[in-house]
């Protein structure tokens, strides 16, 4: 497993259209485990892109993981240092801070304890009661920001 910054696994069919149907159901209001509709601007067209993503709380503070490493999302969200979480019609906007590989093991964990059903297997055998040694080790291929 490739566990630099840039890592990136593209979705499947079978994830893509996982990914429809959780995101439109979050567009109604029903979220799925946590869910929210992503929208960020595209760094290179300024239009919003929107995407399914598992907003995480830990000790009172939101973040987000991209399991699946440097997606677009990611890219985006470095440019544009903000963006707007939904769920139904209740729209959010944020500032976001990416945060260093040193703080992202514990919240990792945390991630994995949630939902290693859905992304577990983009993690290639690290779960949740892995060693920290081992989540220090992918943390570079997983990007993970603070949402405020």
């Amino acid at each position: 497993m490739t566990t630099t910054g840039n890592r990136y696994l593209a979705p499947g069919r079978v994830m893509a259209l996982f990914n429809k149907l959780v995101g439109g159901l979050t567009r109604l209001g029903l979220s799925v485990w946590g869910s929210r509709e992503l929208s960020v601007r595209g760094r290179k067209s300024g239009e919003w892109r929107s995407v399914p993503v598992n907003l995480l709380t830990v000790d009172g503070e939101r973040y987000l993981v991209s399991p699946r490493g440097r997606t677009q999302w990611v890219r985006n969200l470095r440019v544009a240092g903000e963006g707007r979480l939904r769920v139904g019609r209740k729209i959010e906007e944020f500032r976001a801070v990416e945060l260093p590989d040193e703080e992202k093991p514990e919240l990792l964990r945390a991630y994995l304890k949630r939902w290693k059903f859905e992304v577990g297997v983009f993690f290639d055998g690290v779960d949740a009661n892995s060693p920290e040694a081992d989540l220090r080790r992918i943390a570079p291929g997983y990007p993970v920001f603070r949402v405020g």
